[in-house]
């Protein structure tokens, strides 16, 4: 199956605010540190795509394969295949920010 040879994209878009009130200053860099360190987040099948959330009518993540958007049905179906859970993941991402939020201020 052809599939699992296909990684899916991970969009996240990151706030500036939460870098606090210089956050515009920082977003940009922050997110090329913190692409670096998700990366690893299950590399084996997922493509990562970080960018800063200028457009609040974006989500803060979504998917795509190959360019296709998915429905969060859609992506949470995929990331079965890989024996894992959407909310699972979701969850470790969001536990991650405030990490790299101090590691990229200590730097």
């Amino acid at each position: 199956m052809t599939i699992t040879q296909t990684h899916l994209t991970v969009n996240f878009r990151i706030e500036a605010g939460c870098l606090g009130p210089e956050g515009p200053a920082h977003i940009d860099q922050f997110c090329i540190l913190a692409h670096k360190r998700l990366q690893a987040l299950h590399s084996d099948f997922i493509d990562w795509n970080l960018t800063p959330r200028s457009d609040k009518t974006l989500p803060e993540i979504d998917y795509a394969i190959s360019g296709k958007m998915l429905s969060r049905a859609q992506a949470a179906r995929y990331f079965t295949i890989f024996d894992q859970h959407i909310e699972d993941f979701e969850t470790a991402v969001f536990e991650q920010l405030p990490i790299i939020i101090d590691q990229y201020f200590s730097r």
